[in-house]
């Protein structure tokens, strides 16, 4: 009888391990191909961002059905981390490809991810867009820069909305204070760079008139 007990319990825990193997390497994977995806789409190259965000979210909706009979592995942390990755990335890829509607911006059924990782994905996007801006200031483009503030503003909204336990949201409280100071350094950027072009565009007005 223990003999069989102990079978029994055996083949399952195999299972199990089993499962979580698999779904740890499509973590791994998930994670890599979304950082590459990111550089892509900084980079302009967003076909190829498309058809990694593609693979990373046939991975991201497997997780559901590999580990459907294990849930203590599924929530056990790896998981969810990949679907913040690819929350963040399929976000930053709607905004920088198509411009900053927001309306655009898939949702966590979309995605089929969990609500928590998806409010944990979105926190991180301002970092991605801080970065864009940058990048914006210093090709010159104000105005467009102006208008992804914006957005960084909506998400910080947003975020602000969920004052609830941590336990329940995973630490959104903390990237919600790390979105307010990443907002406010970049709104004084954009500040900075709107007050000098146009005191050089003010100069070139005034060595025009006196040419």
């Amino acid at each position: 009888m223990i003999v069989d007990i102990s079978d029994r319990i055996r083949s399952k825990l195999e299972e199990k391990d089993a499962a979580r193997e698999r779904s740890l390497a499509m973590s791994r994977e998930v994670v890599r191909n979304c950082r590459t995806a990111m550089f892509n789409i900084h980079k302009g190259k967003f076909e190829k961002a498309a058809a990694l965000l593609e693979s990373s979210g046939r991975s991201v909706k497997e997780f559901g059905f590999l580990l459907e009979k294990h849930p203590d592995v599924y929530h056990s942390g790896f998981v969810e981390h990949a679907q913040q990755e690819f929350v963040e990335c399929s976000i930053v890829f709607e905004l920088l490809s198509h411009g900053t509607e927001t309306d655009r911006i898939p949702g966590p059924e979309e995605l089929e991810v969990e609500y928590s990782a998806y409010l944990n994905g979105l926190g991180d996007v301002n970092g991605e867009l801080r970065r864009h801006i940058l990048d914006l200031i210093r090709k010159e483009k104000t105005s467009e820069a102006e208008k992804f503030l914006d957005v960084m503003e909506d998400i910080y909204s947003c975020l602000m909305m969920f004052d609830f336990p941590d336990a329940m949201t995973r630490g959104l409280r903390h990237k919600t204070d790390t979105t307010r100071s990443i907002l406010e350094r970049t709104r004084g950027d954009v500040s900075t760079a709107i007050r000098q072009l146009k005191l050089e565009n003010a100069m070139r007005d005034f060595e025009r008139k006196l040419d």
